[in-house]
């Protein structure tokens, strides 16, 4: 989780695709250059250990695009296959 949220911090977005599980991974990802995260916040994690297929994780991203100042909060989904996890998808609350 803190791998991918680096990368969109940096704009990344080929890190990013290759981290998402190709059943779910769009087509393009559009990162919005103007925006700029400022700080992640992880508040709930659930499996995800070393024995685990599964893993979720609930976090909040502060982010400011502009004047504009917002709070990204999701609880996303990862698979460990093939030996390494994956990002399946979030639900944003």
């Amino acid at each position: 989780m803190r791998s991918r949220y680096t990368a969109f911090v940096a704009g990344d977005a080929r890190y990013l695709a290759e981290t998402w599980h190709p059943g779910t991974r769009p087509d393009d990802l559009d990162l919005d250059p103007v925006r700029r995260w400022s700080g992640l916040e992880i508040v709930a994690v659930d499996g995800g250990g070393p024995q685990d297929s599964r893993g979720t994780v609930e976090f909040r991203a502060s982010w400011r695009h502009g004047s504009e100042r917002g709070v990204l909060h999701e609880r996303s989904r990862f698979v460990r296959q093939s030996g390494r996890w994956w990002y399946v998808d979030g639900n944003v609350r």
